[in-house]
């Protein structure tokens, strides 16, 4: 017994509310038409492979729900759009570093910069250190403290030499 297909645009006009529906619910009302139109041109491509017998609604249901995982993913790559970045204020007489003191913290490991930074200029405690730069409280007061130690050596106790 062998059965032909109806023609596309049957197939459309018969089962694309129930594929509209179901994107709507998926996705919400805005990108539901999106979704929609997107299941029916894959349903398109794919139409003339269909099986005779095939359960068509389920078909476009199902490549449907895979159209709106694809939009949510999409969604959730979007950039999101944030207020404009503040102007820099000029640097005054108080926030100017000293070259030298710079240099030496640009020189520090990566670790060590970071933690110097969080504990002794921003005066965070370890535990939050820890938390920003993804190690433990004894990590964070160990790379702070050989921070410290190796600016002790490059400007001494007293500071620059």
């Amino acid at each position: 017994m062998s059965t032909t297909l109806p023609p596309f645009e049957e197939i459309v006009a018969t089962h694309g509310p129930t594929v509209l529906r179901v994107c709507r619910a998926v996705l919400g009302p805005m990108d539901a038409d999106d979704a929609w139109s997107e299941t029916f041109l894959a349903a398109l491509r794919a139409y003339p492979t269909l099986q005779p017998g095939s359960n068509v609604e389920a078909w476009l249901v199902t490549i449907a729900h895979r159209k709106a995982i694809d939009q949510t993913r999409a969604r959730a790559r979007r950039p999101l759009p944030i207020d404009p970045l503040p102007e820099r204020p000029a640097p005054s007489e108080e926030t100017r570093w000293d070259g030298g003191l710079w240099d030496a913290l640009q020189a520090l490991p990566f670790k060590q910069r970071m933690a110097v930074a969080y504990h002794y200029v921003a005066g965070m405690p370890y535990a939050d250190v820890a938390a920003i730069t993804g190690g433990t409280q004894d990590a964070a007061r160990r790379a702070a403290a050989d921070g410290i130690a190796t600016l002790r050596k490059t400007y001494g106790e007293g500071g620059p030499r």
